[in-house]
């Protein structure tokens, strides 16, 4: 009798998920140089693909959120505190680092990219009420529009008073986290295609050839983004769990930045971290609340952008700045990456903000947003590739520095 072959889902099961995007990646860059049009045709893959995980995050963050919640039993610790802490430190710190590298490496701007058509914050209050608002926002519509820190406050909120249902109700919501989680399973498995597509619809239609008058730029930003996920991140690990944090660290940028380089956006790679957090071992009921809130507000990558781009803008004008000046754009770019969007591209809406605290007019501004948009190409790749595989580091070391992970976590 003959064994019957894998099905395909099961072979893709024995080839781990950073292998696949490998070869999607390759195969994508191959088709794009090979064949342009044939590349622009198959983009519809990354689309679908990246809708799919946009689709499925909000409903998967409400669900888990509101589930474990509801079935916490009293005595169990949850460490949102700490995470909170590392979440604040590593923002502040990344905004930190972008002044340092500003200041011995400050870029120059032309100043004539077409200004776009965009509604920025005109304050600090104004991003804080924002997130105020977005918290009291109608349930239905948060969900619709993945507006996730509405999403976390109704969670929240619907779980604490699941927390007094019977016990029936409280098992319907832990089933109904589950079949969303298959769902989700069964959408990270077409990561291969989705990024396959991704990369060749970009190369075909875009390039790399706008990169290359703004390398400087570039080198700057990236440069920036990896100190912070190879040092400064690995520092903070470390006071955590005082042991060597770059096994947690690098697997963290393998599986979770990887995949959010290609997705662009934090919160289409909420259900990533979700998988790995539960292949790690990590707490759930502190993880299924972290990693949405971390999506949210720990924006390192954005903290980088806006304060790069905006001494950018400083040092083209030729304005000169102090200590204090340069210590406070690092607080408020910290604190306006908190209310950068979780989509593509959110932080450089937050860029005018910082440039109004030089005197930097707005129509200044808006023509270093656009900047921002014509490198977008890399710039925002590696920006939500740092801010989503920072989410599971700091909710990884958390975890683990309060002994809740089975073995330390590699």
């Amino acid at each position: 009798m003959t064994t019957p072959r894998p099905s395909l889902f099961r072979m893709l099961d024995r080839v781990s998920l950073v292998v696949q995007i490998a070869i999607g990646l390759v195969a994508g860059i191959a088709l794009a140089l090979i064949a342009p049009g044939a590349a622009s045709t198959v983009s519809f893959l990354g689309d679908l693909f990246i809708s799919a995980l946009k689709a499925v995050a909000p409903v998967l963050v409400l669900i888990l959120v509101m589930a474990s919640i509801a079935n916490h039993q009293q005595g169990q610790q949850t460490h949102i505190r700490p995470i909170l802490l590392l979440y604040i430190l590593g923002t502040f710190s990344a905004a930190v680092v972008a002044v340092i590298a500003s200041t011995l490496f400050p870029s120059s701007l032309v100043l004539t990219a077409e200004v776009t058509e965009l509604s920025p914050p005109e304050g600090i209050t104004e991003v804080l009420s924002g997130v105020v608002l977005s918290a009291v926002d109608n349930p239905v519509s948060a969900v619709l529009d993945a507006n996730f820190i509405g999403i976390l406050a109704w969670a929240s909120g619907l779980g604490l008073a699941f927390r007094q249902a019977s016990e029936g109700s409280k098992r319907m919501l832990a089933d109904l986290s589950d079949a969303v989680t298959s769902i989700v399973k069964r959408v990270i498995r077409c990561a291969s295609l989705g990024i396959f597509g991704l990369v060749a619809g970009t190369l075909a239609t875009s390039g790399f050839d706008a990169l290359a008058d703004y390398a400087h730029l570039l080198c700057v930003l990236l440069g920036c983004m990896l100190f912070v996920a190879l040092v400064m991140n690995p520092l903070l690990v470390w006071w955590k769990i005082r042991r060597n944090p770059y096994p947690l660290v690098l697997t963290c940028l393998r599986e979770s930045g990887v995949t959010a380089f290609f997705t662009r956006s934090s919160a289409a790679n909420i259900p990533v971290n979700l998988q790995l957090c539960k292949r790690l071992g990590l707490h759930e009921e502190t993880y299924s609340v972290a990693i949405p809130l971390g999506a949210t507000i720990n924006m390192a990558g954005a903290a980088v952008t806006v304060t790069v781009l905006t001494l950018a803008a400083v040092h083209t004008l030729g304005i000169q700045i102090d200590i204090a000046s340069a210590i406070l754009l690092s607080v408020i770019a910290a604190v306006c990456a908190c209310g950068a969007s979780g989509v593509a591209g959110g932080s450089l809406l937050l860029i005018p903000l910082a440039c109004a605290m030089f005197g930097i007019p707005n129509e200044v501004a808006m023509q270093v947003v656009g900047i921002g948009f014509i490198i977008g190409i890399l710039q925002d790749s590696a920006e939500t590739a740092l801010n989503s595989s920072t989410d599971i580091i700091f909710v990884a070391a958390a975890c683990e520095a309060k002994g809740d992970v089975p073995e330390p976590v590699v």
